[in-house]
């Protein structure tokens, strides 16, 4: 049989149909072109208008901490090493944008906000970059995005704010680098160094690669282009650029490309790689990972503190089940060491003073049950008065059988009250954060992290002294987030057309599977602590579906480090087997602190091997008992979902 001949007319037919949707499509887009909201120009003449309006500098002193943000910069002033400096940065609610062109000043000796304003100043903008040179604070680039997010802006503008006297100068200068966000910037001696970031023409997003230098001296823009066959990175934003001594420094990064596939969809990459940039020859060079690096991630911030670069936070998608698609926050701290390009984690020393707290709660708890009459105090004081001293900690079989039986001695405890749990002071895993180190001090502000389906926006503030390395200090507290749900007719794309039926389906079930929705889940910013984990392991996610339920897993077990292999211990297994198993981790992790070698670095990384499972044990029994059930769930809802298709069917 040969081909069917095609009906006169249908080809035209279906021709017409299509041009119809397109055209359809187009008016929909010039009507939002035309929308207050969207009409990019419009704002931000309205805005320069306002700022025309502004005579003098106006400083408001001890206002309230700034509002939620990322993608904002925050400098240390370097005429007052107290002072950090914020500008910019944007807040998205679920439904509308906020793109912010505030200027603060932060004193953290006193604790207090300045909110300056003042006239000719740039217009509002994030994602852009800052560095300071003696009393001036440089900022190039950025976006500025509508607030139905349908329009974006990309800066090209230069500008300079003078420190003693809180005024904006625009500097436009030839040569400088086209618009674009999502680029880095560093100072290096007299010259300011601008590489790579994107621009997005809502048609296309290009991703650039290219170097220009701002010589401060003679105030002149230079692009920097590669010689024939030189070595170069390849096109991305949101990576890290660091400078020590003679050499810059670019890791990581974020870039698309069109798949090679018919289809021609667009792939993002998340890049790992390490270059080395020579500015007085202005080659680069791949530099060989050493040591323990980071795994790749996106969204991550680093800053520099003497001879090491440290790095926080980002990003992870993995694939969950099928198609299913999940973001782990990561709050992982690593340095880099800028003399050997060694990588290694931080870990936090941990003081004897949390160690005892804990001890001393937990054994005062089991006392007054009455039923296990073992003071771990006594223990600690044995330790301190040398009885340890000649223990090697390749063969910790005693000390592992002593540190398990406090640990299921600690998980009764919290059984029965879990105000006895110490709590755990540390910035929540997030993305596009802000980084920096003053005097010994490193701060990071605000960012980006998810929970379930909400972006949630963050202010807060911490703290870690690099000498000491003992403890996050959170300075300001996350703010109760707001998130406005999108309604269907906002919601609206042009391009998707979703088939429901399968979704129908996936709905009876899961409406036969629970009576009712919990709309309790905070989306509280802060870090998650080990009492709020605990709660939420044992009751806290009853009412939760399914999927939900396996999400919060998931959310927990990143936010407390648990997909990190070398730092979590694998289920059932004691701290010899889990110290025999990360021991070159631990005393990596321990060098880096105390310099010590042999059999000291041994019982360095021992003991924070010992601190780490101490703290984690309590939180894995339970979360292996959660998995458990919720496994034991999804079998029994598969059966029952099965059994109904085959009733359906007779």
């Amino acid at each position: 049989m040969g081909k069917k001949a095609k009906k006169p007319g249908k080809g035209k037919e279906k021709t017409e149909k299509k041009t119809a949707k397109a055209e359809e499509k187009r008016a929909r887009r010039d009507t939002k072109k035309l929308s207050p909201e969207d009409d990019i120009d419009a704002i931000l003449l309205s805005i320069q208008k306002e700022e025309a309006k502004k005579k003098e500098v106006h400083v408001e002193e001890n206002v309230p901490a700034p509002s939620p943000r990322s993608n904002c910069t925050l400098s240390v002033n370097p005429l007052k090493e107290t002072e950090l400096i914020l500008y910019g940065g944007e807040f998205y609610n679920g439904n509308k944008t906020f793109v912010y062109g505030d200027f603060y000043r932060y004193d953290v000796e006193k604790q207090e906000w300045k909110l300056i304003s003042s006239p000719n100043s740039p217009p509002p903008r994030s994602a852009h970059q800052a560095v300071t040179w003696k009393n001036y604070l440089y900022i190039f680039g950025g976006e500025f995005t509508s607030p139905n997010q349908e329009r974006f802006h990309h800066y090209k503008d230069f500008w300079m704010l003078d420190l003693k006297t809180n005024q904006w100068e625009q500097l436009n200068l030839k040569g400088s680098p086209s618009p674009r966000s999502g680029h880095r910037m560093v100072l290096y001696k007299h010259k300011i160094i601008v590489f790579g970031g994107f621009y997005d023409t809502l048609r296309e997003v290009r991703y650039h690669n290219d170097l220009y230098v701002f010589d401060l001296d003679q105030f002149k823009w230079q692009e920097i282009t590669p010689r024939p066959g030189a070595m170069w990175p390849s096109a991305r934003s949101g990576f890290q650029f660091f400078v020590y001594q003679d050499e810059i420094f670019l890791y990581g990064g974020y870039s698309k490309e069109v798949s090679s596939d018919k289809t021609g969809s667009e792939k993002g990459i998340v890049h790992s790689d390490l270059w080395s940039l020579d500015p007085r020859t202005w080659e680069w060079n791949k530099v060989k990972k050493s040591g323990m690096p980071p795994g790749p991630r996106a969204g991550f911030s680093m800053c520099v503190h003497k001879k090491r670069a440290l790095l926080f936070g980002g990003v992870v998608d993995m694939e969950v089940q099928g198609d299913v698609m999940m973001s782990l926050f990561l709050d992982e701290l690593y340095g880099f060491q800028l003399d050997n390009h060694r990588w290694y984690p931080l870990e936090l020393r941990k003081g004897k003073s949390t160690k005892d707290k804990v001890k001393k709660s937990s054994g005062r708890k089991r006392n007054n049950d009455g039923d296990d009459k073992i003071d771990t105090t006594e223990q600690e004081e044995s330790k301190e008065n040398g009885k340890d001293e000649n223990l090697e900690y390749d063969e910790v079989g005693d000390s592992g059988s002593k540190i398990d039986g406090i640990s299921q001695q600690m998980a009764t405890a919290m059984n029965v009250d879990e105000s006895d749990l110490p709590e755990i002071v540390k910035p929540c895993g997030r993305i596009n954060s802000c980084m920096v180190v003053g005097r010994d001090t490193l701060y990071v502000y605000g960012g980006m992290m998810e929970v379930k389906d909400q972006e949630i926006t963050l202010d807060d503030l911490y703290s870690l002294n690099l000498s000491k390395l003992d403890e996050w200090k959170c300075i300001i507290p996350a703010s109760q987030s707001e998130w406005v749900e999108a309604s269907e007719d906002e919601d609206e794309d042009e391009d998707e057309e979703e088939d429901e039926d399968e979704d129908e389906d996936e709905d009876e079930d899961e409406d036969e599977e629970t009576d009712d929705d919990n709309d309790g889940e905070s989306g509280k910013g802060g870090s998650l602590q080990m009492g709020e984990a605990v709660a939420l392991i044992k009751g806290g996610g009853k009412t939760l579906r399914r999927k939900e339920k396996r999400a919060r897993i998931e959310q927990i077990r990143a936010s407390l480090g648990l997909s990190d292999s070398q730092r979590t211990p694998m289920p059932g297994e004691s701290l010899r087997d889990f110290y025999k198993r990360t021991n070159m981790y631990w005393q990596m992790a321990a060098h880096e602190h105390t310099q010590h070698t042999g059999k000291e670095l041994r019982k360095d990384g021992f003991d924070l091997a010992e601190a780490r499972y101490t703290e984690l044990k309590p939180i894995l029994d339970e979360l292996a008992i959660l998995e458990a059930e919720q496994k034991a769930e999804e079998q029994e809802a598969e059966t029952s979902t099965s059994a109904r298709k085959r009733g359906k069917k007779r």
